[in-house]
C-alpha cells in the first residue's frame, strides 16, 4: 500500500470537525508570543514572501487567522482577460463538465448536483458547461475572488466531512469535494450561471464571505439555502470570501470555458491571472 493511499485512509476514523475546531481556536490567539512563534515559523517552514502584502511585519497581526487571511499590495496581483483564476494555487484539474461529471483526479469523478447539495435543477444549468479546481496549499495567498463579475443569486451551505484536499486525498477518496462541508455560492455573470464551491478541509477554521461574515461551521448538519432579494453585485477580481487555513475552490460554468493551452493539471496559477476566454451566454 502506497503512503499516499495510507493517509487518506487513516483520515476516515479522524474527528475531522473536533480537530478542525481546537486548530481554529489555537489560529485566534491573542497572546503575542504565542502567535508570533506560530506566524514565524510559519513562514519559515513554508517560505512566505511577505513584501507583497499590505502589512509586511509578521508581528503586526493580531492573530495567526489575519496573518494567514493578510491582503496583498494592490498591485501585487494584476487582473487578466477572460476567466481570471479566484485565488493563488495549483490548478488541479479543469475542463468540460461531461454527462453532469466533474473530473477529481485519474479514475475518480464526481456529480455536478452531488456538488451542489443535491439541487438536480441547478446542475441541469452545468451540463455542457466547464469547471476548473484550484487547490490552495499552506503557503498562498488565502483571499478568494471573483473570476468574473457577477450578481450572487443564492448561497447554500452544505454540511460534510473535512477530508483534507491535498494530492494524495484527492487521489484516493472517491467523490471528495463533495463529501466535504462546503459553501456553494451561485452567481449570475454576463457568461451565464457560474457558480462557486468553497470547499471546507481538515483542519479549515472557517470560511467567510464579503456579504455575510464568517459561515462555517453552522451548528445544524442540514442543506441550508440563503436567496437574495437584494442583489449582491461583485466585479472580476473583487474579493468574495476567504479561507481560515487553506483548501479548495471549484469553479463551474454554464457556458464552455476554452482553456488556455499553456495549462496542464497541477500548473501554478495566481489569483487574476487569466485562465482562458469565456463564451457570451
Amino acid at each position: 500500500m502506497s503512503l499516499a493511499k495510507l493517509f487518506a485512509l487513516i483520515q476516515y476514523p479522524v474527528p475531522h470537525h473536533l480537530l478542525s475546531r481546537l486548530v481554529g481556536r489555537l489560529a485566534e490567539c491573542r497572546q503575542p508570543a504565542l502567535k508570533n512563534t506560530l506566524v514565524r515559523a510559519f513562514i519559515r517552514r513554508f517560505g512566505v514572501d511577505m513584501a507583497e502584502a499590505t502589512e509586511p511585519d509578521p508581528t503586526a497581526y493580531a492573530t495567526f487567522n489575519d496573518f494567514f487571511t493578510r491582503a496583498l499590495k494592490d498591485d501585487a496581483r494584476p487582473i487578466g482577460e477572460g476567466v481570471a483564476s479566484p485565488a493563488d494555487g495549483r490548478l488541479s484539474q479543469f475542463g468540460a463538465i461531461e454527462a453532469g461529471q466533474l473530473l477529481q483526479a485519474k479514475g475518480h469523478r464526481f456529480s455536478a448536483e452531488a456538488l451542489l447539495g443535491g439541487d438536480t435543477e441547478a446542475a441541469t444549468r452545468y451540463l455542457g458547461g466547464s469547471f476548473a479546481t484550484i487547490y490552495l496549499s499552506p503557503s498562498d495567498y488565502h483571499r478568494v475572488h471573483m473570476p468574473l463579475s457577477g450578481t450572487l443569486t443564492e448561497m447554500v451551505y452544505v454540511p460534510g466531512r473535512l477530508f483534507s484536499v491535498n494530492a494524495a486525498t484527492t487521489e484516493h477518496v472517491p467523490g471528495l469535494f463533495a463529501r466535504n462541508e462546503r459553501l456553494v455560492c451561485h452567481f449570475d455573470t454576463e457568461h451565464g450561471p457560474m457558480a462557486m464551491v468553497l470547499v471546507g478541509a481538515m483542519i479549515v477554521a472557517a470560511i467567510e464571505t464579503v456579504w455575510a461574515g464568517q459561515i462555517t461551521p453552522l451548528p445544524h448538519g442540514e442543506v441550508q439555502r440563503i436567496r437574495f432579494d437584494t442583489p449582491v453585485r461583485l466585479e472580476k477580481g473583487q474579493e468574495m470570501g476567504r479561507f481560515k487555513l487553506g483548501s479548495t475552490v471549484v469553479m463551474a460554468f454554464a457556458e464552455p470555458v476554452t482553456f488556455a493551452d499553456r495549462l496542464d493539471p497541477g500548473v501554478k496559477v495566481q489569483m487574476g491571472e487569466s485562465l482562458g476566454p469565456a463564451r457570451p451566454s
